[in-house]
């Protein structure tokens, strides 16, 4: 039996190889990623859910940013590396920042404090989803994306930037652009050690 959302989540990879191209319009480009945002699920319909979306210009400040903050903590005779592979995401035409709302969390935790704990895992259970769904669409229409954490490093520098709120948290940075070479091959572990059916 064919499902067309299996079939996309089978085709969903991680792409580091990207142009800075579009094969769609910047208007649906925001249309799509808000209605995932708007559809993602979250515990008890928190919605803490967050989302930037740099393009052009702004998406490039964003790798510079990350590419002077890694200069201070990545030993020279590495740096190399560490630049190429920053130069490989902003070679592509956006990035996603990922974030959640601490102050709709916290405020969770005081209205269910037999719950306080969980509120922050369930945070992070909803951004996943979000990120899932965000990766799955940009796939669909022709994009290819992968997800990056440079989160510690340069989360204060990106609020100054843009004027991010102080409650919002950023968790991951996803690139995406037109991919100019495959994917690489993906290995699978073995299904009956990972899935019990009764």
């Amino acid at each position: 039996m064919h499902n067309d959302f299996l079939a996309s989540v089978a085709k969903r990879r991680s792409y580091y190889s990207i142009k800075d191209e579009s094969p769609i319009s910047d208007e649906r480009l925001k249309s799509l990623i808000e209605e995932a945002v708007k559809h993602t699920p979250s515990a008890m319909n928190s919605q803490s859910t967050r989302v930037v979306v740099l393009t052009n210009k702004q998406h490039d400040k964003l790798w510079d940013l990350t590419k002077e903050a890694l200069q201070k903590v990545v030993p020279s005779e590495q740096f190399q590396a560490t630049s190429d592979k920053i130069d490989s995401f902003k070679s592509g035409y956006g990035t996603v920042l990922f974030y959640e709302d601490m102050d709709v969390i916290t405020s969770l935790q005081k209205q269910f404090e037999l719950y306080k704990d969980n509120f922050p895992v369930w945070s992070h259970q909803a951004s996943g989803i979000s990120q899932f769904i965000i990766w799955n669409t940009l796939e669909t229409e022709g994009f290819g994306a992968s997800l990056q954490h440079y989160t510690e490093l340069i989360e204060e520098d990106v609020k100054k930037e843009w004027q991010i709120p102080s409650s919002w948290k950023l968790i991951a940075q996803m690139p995406f652009g037109t991919p100019t070479s495959e994917p690489f091959t993906k290995a699978f572990l073995p299904l009956e050690n990972r899935v019990k059916f009764f």
